[in-house]
């Protein structure tokens, strides 16, 4: 399926989700599993009947597996940064990522405050509410621009999920709670780097979407391990890194390295950073 019809599909889920959650007047815990919330898996279900009416199958952090054998496959975060919705912080979103033969192939990724959205397709660039982000633009840095330019990490503003063990050497830091708007805030310039210092990881739904709009706004991206950030088994985790430029981006991935150790038996070979 062409990009275009994949992002158009995309609109009307994220179009849903956005409805589900403005309409929600009880944020409470479902009880079924740790730090769901009801409006998760309302998100979920109106999210999947859309992606499933346009023939895709889908890998939901809320409800697994579905139609697996269907060309296309959606990973979808139907409410990335949830607790964060529950509190009245303003910054959660809702997260897809299509997946074909070739890899990532198409993403959303829709602030569900402010509605700006961002979206990208494979070897066509990425945008912030329709506007090109690219390389070297950081000169409108927040209005849609692209990757800030920053090369030196002890001048610059990076995003953290959890906090290391120990100063990593940036100027500023910024612990948000959503990691697929904080990825794509270096996308757009706002920030010039994000890291992951959790010592579990990150699952795929978390920051697929976010990943391929990088990737297209050319980011330097790694996993602190070396491992590739688009697993063969979606179920396996990983601590994504992302930067503005390659050298802030191998200082950023040695810093990771000083502390924590990845999964056992999910190793890269090596290097400064990790195919997508």
């Amino acid at each position: 399926m062409d990009s275009e019809l994949i992002l158009a599909v995309f609109d009307q889920a994220a179009a849903r989700v956005a409805e589900v959650v403005s309409r929600i007047d009880r944020w409470h815990l479902t009880g079924d599993r740790e730090g769901q919330y009801s409006f998760d898996v309302a998100a979920d279900e109106a999210a999947r009947e859309v992606l499933s009416e346009a023939g895709f199958g889908v890998y939901s952090e809320e409800s697994g597996s579905h139609d697996p054998g269907r060309e296309l496959q959606v990973v979808l975060d139907p409410v990335d940064g949830s607790t964060n919705a529950a509190r009245g912080l303003p910054w959660y979103s809702t997260s897809f990522c299509a997946l074909d033969s070739e890899g990532m192939a198409a993403s959303l990724v829709l602030n569900l405050v402010s509605g700006k959205a961002y979206r990208a397709a494979r070897g066509r660039g990425a945008t912030a509410d329709g506007r090109l982000l690219a390389p070297g633009a950081a000169g409108d840095r927040g209005r849609g621009s692209g990757p800030s330019g920053q090369q030196r990490l002890r001048e610059a503003t990076v995003g953290l999920t959890d906090l290391p063990p120990k100063h990593l050497g940036w100027k500023q830091y910024r612990v948000l709670g959503s990691i697929a708007l904080d990825m794509c805030a270096v996308a757009e310039g706002v920030t010039d780097a994000y890291i992951d210092c959790t010592s579990e990881g990150h699952s795929t739904w978390d920051y697929l979407g976010a990943a391929l709009v990088c990737a297209e706004a050319g980011v330097a991206m790694g996993e602190a391990w070396g491992r590739p950030l688009l697993p063969d088994d979606l179920a396996e985790r990983r601590c994504p890194v992302a930067a503005a430029t390659p050298p802030l981006l191998a200082e950023a991935l040695a810093r990771r390295r000083t502390f924590g150790t990845p999964d056992p038996g999910g190793i890269g070979a090596g290097g400064t950073a990790s195919p997508v």
